[in-house]
């Protein structure tokens, strides 16, 4: 099986799972919206989901999408900045345009097979920069460490501000004791504990062995590699500076969520702690395994605004006019460009 039928196979198998979730989701909400219109009176023949998103969408106010998107480049702008203070203490002093093309393309790849993206990002930047693809790759698992430490500060800041209504949602939806206990009985759970000690003993006791060896060599420079990218960060230079651009990432993820409600009539009234709120839940629902977050994300996003009284349809239309203006309007259309320029402006670079 070639590499290219792999991946389109695997990006088949991907958009299948995020499809499949998203119908379930517009399934479910097109039988509530059929349930209201019966309820108000509404001939079902003019009761559509489909025909009430389509409305939405086109009537959403497009100038504080603009803003949205302006917010969502500043925050890649600052990801990439940040990124530049990591490759620093390896000796790669990376031009702007390559760090910040390479995470659109990044979030362009995402699209198709979810989070080959970083792979593609440390290629890309390998391909343009005096840098090694191990130690790039380990710059942006640092660089994601940070974001999973911010998401979790997050969390906790929008738990303790809507503590009521979250606590609520887990309650009902989720029984940790019983998932937990589940999850400490399972059987394959301690065989695979076993295997992965006595695996890691053998290893230890045949290190020598193991690392003489042409791919003990080869494994040994990956990892060695890997390492001093994640190791990086311990001698970032200015760390206030790497700091402020890891708070304004997270700042404008946030305001982006936000000023979508003002974008669309049903959610304009919605505050500050409401858009935190929808922020977590699309946050986590964009960790899904399926294009950006296709069905995942509407569907939590639809639960987190339920808590403030907006309905399915409507939360359906919210979810749809973030996700087509972000996740693949921006994404698609920057991700293009920087496929197509970053490749010509570093040939104009080096035949300079």
């Amino acid at each position: 099986m070639s590499s290219a039928f792999k991946n389109v196979f695997k990006t088949l198998i991907f958009f299948g799972i995020g499809f499949s979730v998203l119908y379930l989701v517009y399934h479910n909400q097109q039988i509530a919206f059929e349930e209201q219109c019966m309820l108000d009176g509404t001939d079902l023949a003019d009761c559509s989901l489909w025909d009430k998103l389509v409305d939405d969408v086109s009537n959403a106010n497009f100038g504080w999408i603009a803003i949205v998107v302006l917010c969502f480049m500043i925050s890649n702008l600052c990801r990439a900045l940040r990124w530049n203070m990591l490759l620093k203490p390896l000796g790669v002093d990376a031009k702007l345009h390559n760090t910040f093309g390479s995470i659109m393309i990044a979030y362009f790849a995402n699209l198709t097979i979810p989070r080959s993206g970083e792979i593609i990002r440390s290629v890309m930047l390998s391909r343009y920069e005096d840098v090694e693809v191990e130690k790039a790759m380990g710059t942006i698992v640092t660089d994601r460490i940070i974001d999973v430490l911010s998401l979790l500060i997050v969390i906790g800041l929008a738990f303790i501000l809507s503590f009521g209504k979250m606590s609520s949602y887990f309650r009902e939806n989720m029984d940790l004791d019983n998932t937990l206990g589940r999850i400490i009985s399972f059987p394959v759970l301690g065989t695979l504990v076993i295997v992965g000690l006595a695996t890691l003993y053998i290893i230890y006791r045949n290190w020598n062995k193991l690392i003489s060896t042409k791919i003990g060599q080869k494994i040994y420079k990956i990892v060695s590699g890997f390492a001093d990218g994640i190791k990086s960060i311990k001698d970032v230079e200015n760390v206030p500076t790497f700091i402020f651009y890891s708070i304004m990432i997270w700042l404008m993820y946030y305001v982006m969520t936000y000023l979508c409600f003002l974008a669309f009539a049903p959610t304009a009234n919605l505050g500050l702690v409401a858009g935190l709120t929808v922020f977590v839940f699309g946050s986590l629902g964009i960790v899904f395994p399926s294009p950006g977050g296709m069905g995942s994300y509407h569907y939590l996003v639809g639960e987190a605004l339920g808590f403030y009284g907006i309905g399915g349809a409507d939360a359906f239309s919210f979810a749809n006019i973030v996700f087509l203006s972000i996740n693949l309007f921006c994404n698609i259309l920057f991700g293009l460009i920087f496929v197509i320029v970053l490749p010509i402006i570093n040939k104009k670079a080096s035949n300079n």
